[in-house]
C-alpha cells in the first residue's frame, strides 16, 4: 500500500516504509482507523511511493503475519497504534506485542518506533512507567503544554510542511502547546525510565537514544474518524437513556438534556482544529534523524519476566 504525498524536498525524496500495528480487538471501525492514517500521512509524505504496511495483532494473532518480521523486512518506522484493551492485561496477543517491542529494542537498537495512545501507554509501561485509570476520560481535541525540550523538538524548521501559525499556540519563543485528538480513559501516571518528556503530564516522550517517540494523543485522527467513537461517551460517562430512577419523569428529562448537551459538546471538541498533520510531519523528519545506536536500557524486572512478560 502506498500513500500519495506531496513532491519530495531535497534529502526527503527517498520513500519511507512504515509498519503500523492497529491494536483494536474486533473493532467495527478498524478499516476507518486504517484510512485515517492514510489520509493524515498522505499530507506529509514526501514521496508518492511511501509505503504503509498494516498489521492487526489483536485480530490476526493466529496468523504468521500478525507482526512485522524484522529479520526479513526493513522499516523506517514502526508505529504501535491505539487499541481498545487495557495494556496491563495478559491476553496472549498483548503479551506478543510486548515481546515484539522489547525484542525490537534489544535486537535493532536504532529502529525508530512511535507509540500512539495504547502504544504510548504500552511502551511507557514496559520501560518502568505506571498505567493508571483516569477519573474522567478524555475525548476530543485538547491542548497540552510543551516542555522546554518539547518546544525545541517541535520548533520551526525551514522544510516543515503544513506549519500552522495560530496566535494562541505561538509566542515570541515559538510553539507552546500541541492540540491533538484524545480518546482514552487510561494514561501514564509516571514517566518511563530513560525517556525525556515532550508534553507535560506524561503525554509525550522521546527516548534518550532518540529511537522511540510516543504520544498519548492521536495525530492520525481527524474529526471524521474521531466522531465514529463518540458513542464511547455513553458508556464512559454513564449517559445511557433511561438511566434515571423509575417514576422520576422530571429527573429522566433532565438527564436526557444533560446527555444530549454533553454528546454535542464532545462532537464539537472532536471538530476543533488540531496539530495532527503537523505532528506527523515532525515524526517523519525525526525518522531521518540519527539515534545514538545504543540499546535502550530495559528495566531489570522486564529482563526477569517481571509483571508484564
Amino acid at each position: 500500500m502506498t500513500v500519495q504525498g506531496s513532491s519530495g524536498v531535497g534529502h526527503q525524496s527517498k520513500p519511507l516504509k512504515l509498519a503500523i500495528l492497529l491494536n483494536s480487538y474486533r473493532s467495527p471501525f478498524i478499516h476507518e482507523i486504517r484510512d485515517s492514517y492514510i489520509r493524515s500521512l498522505s499530507q506529509v509524505a514526501h514521496h508518492p511511493d511511501t509505503q504503509l504496511s498494516f498489521f492487526y495483532p489483536a485480530d490476526n494473532y493466529k496468523q504468521e503475519n500478525d507482526l512485522p518480521d524484522l529479520s526479513r523486512d526493513e522499516y523506517d518506522l514502526i508505529v504501535i497504534g491505539g487499541g481498545n484493551a487495557d495494556p496491563r492485561k495478559r491476553h496472549a496477543w498483548i503479551l506478543r506485542v510486548h515481546k515484539f517491542i522489547l525484542d525490537t529494542v534489544r535486537t535493532y537498537p536504532q529502529q525508530k518506533i512511535c507509540g500512539i495512545c495504547w502504544g504510548h501507554q504500552t511502551i511507557g509501561m514496559l520501560f518502568g512507567g505506571e498505567v493508571i485509570d483516569l477519573d474522567y476520560p478524555e475525548l476530543g481535541v485538547t491542548e497540552a503544554a510543551l516542555t522546554p525540550l518539547g518546544q525545541k523538538f517541535f520548533g520551526p524548521r525551514d522544510h516543515r510542511h503544513h506549519q500552522q501559525h495560530r496566535a494562541s499556540h505561538h509566542g515570541k519563543g515559538g510553539k507552546k502547546v500541541l492540540s491533538l485528538q484524545q480518546h482514552h480513559r487510561r494514561a501514564l501516571g509516571t514517566a518511563p525510565k530513560g525517556f525525556h518528556e515532550l508534553l507535560v503530564g506524561n503525554q509525550a516522550f522521546v527516548s534518550q537514544n532518540n529511537a522511540i517517540l510516543t504520544f498519548q494523543g492521536h495525530p492520525e485522527k481527524d474529526a471524521r474518524c474521531a466522531k465514529l467513537r463518540v458513542g464511547d461517551a455513553v458508556r464512559w460517562y454513564g449517559l445511557r437513556k433511561g438511566s434515571g430512577s423509575e417514576g422520576e419523569a422530571g429527573s429522566s428529562e433532565s438527564e436526557e438534556e444533560e446527555r444530549v448537551t454533553m454528546l454535542g459538546r464532545i462532537q464539537r471538541d472532536m471538530e476543533r482544529q488540531h496539530d495532527g498533520v503537523e505532528v506527523w510531519g515532525r515524526v517523519l523528519d525525526w525518522v531521518r534523524e540519527e539515534s545514538s545506536g545504543a540499546s535502550h536500557e530495559i528495566p531489570p524486572q522486564i529482563h526477569a519476566g517481571g509483571t508484564h512478560l
